[in-house]
């Protein structure tokens, strides 16, 4: 062994004792004939003295950063204890060392605080990977892995391995595709999710599955989308929607305890998506602040009703409320004394591409119990405060209000809300709200061409083509044609208002999982496929495996899988999952290290009968 012990275990009870340490060199600080390093390793930094005596070697055989060493000394008590780190009260007297292997000078200090930039610590990411900071958050990974694979085990669930090379079924994200060499012109694809094995494992009577597993999807990438990314994939047989939700909300807080020291006591609260929508302006919600939406007029339909219809700007001639689909505001605290200056900022930040509103209205609710607004020559006083009320506002706080088409004005509205909490300091790091979404939705419109004659548009599914419908709308899915006649009705079709017995689970405005219980009856299942367009032959091509399966005692089943990345960077306090993955790819999916994607030699080419055309 090169090592007796490791860099972050000794303490003053290890004092007197002889010791050997390996390692790299962290920093060396010279003082007259006494050298001292810190020697640094996965598990901490301990203090190095090294006394005149090893002058002349230092001489002959000098250290620098990162060089890998071996020492042998003696634990002794440090004068200046350090107590910022563990091993703070003591050092190591040397009494010999050993240059193991020698580094150049890295591209950038390997410190929390360090200089190198993203594009450079990723190009060199195994000396990234050296920082403290990077370490701590492959440890939180690990440590979420294992809590999850902990409760699974409790739980009766099994880990069942699924292929990475199957078979390209296009309908959601593209696939990345691999070539075949002994199967020539034909291609494997490399799953986005283990959906159609998971429920084949319930037909086979595995009826407790889990899977800690790398998914793959070639979309355009964020800070918090990676091409290949990591699910908790679980399912389960013979279960109703409660039993997931149960199941999965243990997972979590059993998570929460284990990584976080956090119990969380309380049921998690749940929300229907048209709550969300209504609320908040989106299906995934930060619920730790308030700032509700207070729809002032609407085209958005709740529980099949129109319930904002404009009574509250009426009667006022301002063209932009009068002619706009959608007019949603917020009630933003202890705003009022925003200036001019800050107001006029809050404006351009709406007209950003990213939020694409044209304009921005706002009402400052005066301590005093005035009201101020920007379209003070249209609206009475009273009109103002009865805005004002209806948003929940106090005096000091500022209501901001926009118009526009109902989708983008209740995007954008969200995003507001979700800005101006973050400039209050209501999204803390260290607060946690968790959250389900219910009762999605089935279907969503999509307006398409080269649709068959006298079809305006079609159905896709929301969530994916084997969520069910809640029982209660199953009738409804078989009885209707899903041809949509006339899209500017479609709202009127009976499948607009089928929702799907899906699931997300919400932390802290992330969707961080997300399922549904399934179809397993094989009519059910072949008549989903034609609401989404497809012939029977298309059907049978891509599926007709699981619709065979479904012919030999198919359990009532659902699942769920967990953003297993996009988890580790909440718990860990930051918005990239980059930062949680060991060799993590840049937003253009590049792995800057590798230099991959790369090209191929045409000896490899000629082998898969493959010619590029570029």
């Amino acid at each position: 062994m090169y090592r007796t012990h490791t860099c972050g275990e000794l303490r003053l009870s290890h004092a007197g004792q002889t010791v050997t340490l390996a390692g790299w060199v962290q920093t060396i600080r010279k003082f007259g004939s006494i050298t001292f390093i810190d020697l640094r390793d996965r598990y901490g930094i301990t203090q190095l003295l090294l006394g005149e005596e090893l002058n002349s070697q230092l001489d002959q055989q000098p250290l620098g950063r990162e060089f890998v060493l071996q020492v042998t000394g003696a634990v002794s008590e440090r004068t200046n204890k350090n107590p910022n780190i563990p091993t703070g009260d003591i050092e190591i007297k040397v009494s010999s060392y050993c240059i193991l292997n020698k580094s150049v000078t890295p591209p950038f200090t390997i410190q929390d605080d360090t200089d190198g930039g993203d594009d450079l610590r990723m190009k060199f990411r195994y000396l990234d990977l050296r920082r403290n900071a990077v370490k701590k958050n492959l440890e939180l990974r690990y440590a979420v892995n294992r809590a999850a694979r902990n409760y699974l085990h409790e739980n009766q669930f099994i880990d069942i391995e699924t292929p990475f090379l199957i078979k390209s079924t296009p309908e959601g994200a593209r696939d990345f595709v691999v070539p075949s060499r002994m199967n020539p012109g034909q291609f494997y694809a490399l799953p986005q999710s283990p959906q159609t094995f998971k429920q084949l494992l319930m037909v086979s009577g595995y009826d407790r599955y889990y899977q800690v597993v790398k998914c793959f999807r070639d979309e355009d990438l964020r800070a918090d989308r990676q091409p290949e990314f990591t699910q908790i994939d679980c399912e389960m047989a013979f279960v109703e929607q409660e039993d997931i939700l149960n199941m999965f909300e243990g997972m979590i807080k059993h998570i929460f305890k284990a990584v976080k020291g956090i119990e969380i006591t309380e049921k998690v609260q749940r929300m229907s998506w048209e709550e969300a929508m209504w609320q908040y302006g989106n299906d995934k919600p930060d619920i730790r602040f308030g700032m509700q939406l207070l729809n002032i007029k609407s085209a958005f339909t709740k529980d099949g009703k129109l319930p904002a219809t404009g009574e509250l700007i009426a009667g006022a001639d301002f063209k932009v409320f009068n002619e706009a689909e959608t007019v949603l505001a917020i009630a933003v605290p202890g705003c009022a004394e925003y200036t001019r200056k800050q107001t006029d900022e809050l404006t351009e930040w709406v007209k950003r591409p990213q939020i694409g509103m044209q304009g921005l209205v706002f009402i400052k609710c005066n301590k005093d119990g005035s009201y101020k607004s920007s379209v003070d020559k249209f609206f009475t006083e009273d009109k103002l405060k009865a805005i004002a009320n209806a948003a929940g506002a106090q005096p000091g706080d500022l209501v901001l209000i926009l118009a526009g088409p109902e989708e983008r004005t209740r995007k954008a509205i969200s995003e507001l809300r979700l800005e101006m909490g973050e400039r209050l300091g209501f999204r803390k790091k260290d607060e946690f709200k968790l959250l389900w979404v219910l009762d999605f939705p089935l279907f969503e419109y999509s307006e398409e061409d080269n649709l068959p004659t006298g079809q305006a548009g079609r159905w896709v599914a929301r969530h994916h083509p084997f969520t069910s419908p809640k029982p209660a709308h199953i009738e409804v899915m078989i009885n209707n044609n899903p041809v949509i006649e006339n899209a500017a009705e479609y709202l009127k079709h009976p499948y607009a208002n089928i929702k799907a017995n899906a699931y997300d689970m919400v932390l802290n405005g992330n969707e961080i999982g997300g399922g549904s219980i399934r179809i397993f009856q094989r009519d059910l299942q072949e008549k989903m496929f034609a609401a989404l367009g497809m012939s029977k032959e298309e059907a049978m091509h891509k599926f007709g495996f699981l619709l065979g399966a479904f012919e030999y005692g198919a359990p009532p089943h659902g699942g769920i899988a967990f953003g297993f990345d996009r988890l580790c960077a909440i718990l860990g306090g930051s918005e990239s999952i980059r930062d949680f993955i060991a060799f993590p790819k840049n937003n253009s999916g590049r792995d800057v290290m590798l230099d991959a994607p790369s090209s191929i030699d045409d000896k490899q080419l000629t082998e898969l009968n493959i010619k590029l055309n570029l």
